[in-house]
């Protein structure tokens, strides 16, 4: 019995194997492309900061011209971690909770349709494909085309034998 289980947890892992390089391309392109959106997002809300200050105020958010620098320097920073895949999965869950925040604030009547008969709104707001991707990322890692997996390679296994 025990023979049958072993050979059927080998089937399992060499089929499965097989897809982990089309599934880190998949991941490359998401995080290059997004990683790219959310650096020219946070890069606009930088260079207009009053802007993004004042409709932070009109949303009700409190320290709005502070807020609007943090999130306009999380996309920024976090874009350009996302690109190079290092720190993805911390990278992708800061931008997830800005974009949580940013449904509650400037979609929250989007929010209040997920659970509704018209919840294709929730998935119509601007939001969800970063969301999403930032929720892919925090699910499946980098992928091996990332900095995070040559790290993972090379330099955490001469970390672990000092």
């Amino acid at each position: 019995m025990k023979n049958t289980i072993a050979k059927l947890i080998a089937l399992y892992d060499s089929v499965f194997n097989r897809f982990e390089w089309p599934q880190s391309l998949l991941l490359f392109f998401l995080r290059f492309f997004w990683g790219i959106s959310f650096i020219q997002t946070g890069l606009g809300k930088l260079q207009h900061l009053e802007k993004v200050a004042g409709f932070f105020t009109s949303l009700g958010i409190p320290f709005p011209g502070f807020n609007a620098a943090l999130v306009g320097t999380f996309e920024f920073g976090g874009g350009i971690l996302l690109l190079i895949g290092l720190f993805s999965r911390f990278a992708a869950a800061a931008l997830t909770s800005t974009l949580i925040v940013a449904y509650l604030t400037a979609d929250l009547p989007a929010v209040k349709t997920l659970f509704s008969s018209d919840f294709d709104k929730f998935f119509a707001a601007d939001e969800w494909p970063f969301l999403l991707v930032c929720l892919l990322v925090i699910s499946f890692g980098p992928g091996r085309i990332s900095v995070d997996a040559i790290l993972k390679k090379w330099v955490r296994p001469k970390l672990l034998a000092k």
